[in-house]
C-alpha cells in the first residue's frame, strides 16, 4: 500500500519498512543457538569434568621438586603405534591474598584422551616453595592423575609481593611434550 504524500510524491508506510526487523532478530536468534549446541557437541571432555576415583591412576607416583637438573629422553612411541594425548584440568590457578607464613594446596587433573599409555618422564616446580605430588607416572587411556601443588609462602622471604611459580611435566604426548601448571598469590606482609 502506498500513501500519498503532499509533495506529490508516494511512499511505504513506515511500518511496512520496519516489518521485517522481528523476522532478523529470530533469524539471528536461532543462528546463535544453533552455533552454541556445535560448539558444545565439539569440544572434548575437560580435565577439570568429574572422575571417578578408580579413574585415578596410581603407577610410580611422583613427587616435583625443584630441579634445575637434566631429565630423562622422552620415551616417545613409534608415529605409526596409537598415541597418548595430555589434558590438564588447568593452567593457571590465583590463590588470592595470603598470609607471609601461609601453605596453600590445590588439586589439578591430568587426564590421558589419547589410546596409548602417557608416560610422564620429569616433572619440576620452577622454584623450592612449591612442591607436586602427581598419583601416577604411567597414565592409562581414559584414565586420570591427581596433581596435588602445594604452595609455602614462608619457605623464603615473598612478604609484600605477588608471586607466580609453575610445575612443568615432560611427557610422551607427541603434540605437547611439555605442559606447564602456574599458580599466583599476593602476599601480605602480615
Amino acid at each position: 500500500m502506498k500513501v500519498k504524500m503532499r509533495n506529490g510524491w508516494t511512499a511505504q508506510p513506515k511500518r511496512r519498512q520496519q516489518e521485517w526487523l522481528p523476522l532478523a532478530v529470530l533469524l539471528g536468534g536461532v543462528l546463535l543457538v544453533l552455533a552454541g549446541v556445535v560448539a558444545t557437541i565439539s569440544t572434548t571432555p575437560s580435565a577439570s569434568a568429574a572422575y571417578n576415583p578408580a579413574d585415578v591412576a596410581h603407577e610410580l607416583p611422583i613427587l616435583a621438586v625443584h630441579d634445575m637438573g637434566e631429565g630423562a629422553p622422552i620415551p616417545f612411541l613409534p608415529r605409526s603405534q596409537p598415541q597418548p594425548a595430555i589434558q590438564l584440568s588447568e593452567r593457571f590457578y590465583s590463590f588470592g591474598t595470603i598470609g607471609p607464613r601461609d601453605v596453600v594446596e590445590r588439586e589439578f587433573v591430568i587426564r590421558n584422551t589419547g589410546d596409548a599409555p602417557l608416560t610422564i618422564s620429569r616433572a619440576y616446580t620452577t622454584c623450592g616453595c612449591t612442591t607436586a605430588e602427581i598419583s601416577a607416572s604411567v597414565i592409562p587411556p581414559g584414565k586420570v592423575a591427581t596433581v596435588r601443588l602445594v604452595f609455602d609462602a614462608g619457605f623464603h622471604e615473598a612478604a609484600g609481593q605477588t608471586v607466580r611459580r609453575g610445575l612443568i611435566i615432560e611427557s610422551n604426548d607427541p603434540n605437547q611434550s611439555q605442559s606447564e601448571i602456574w599458580v599466583q598469590a599476593t602476599v601480605r606482609t602480615r
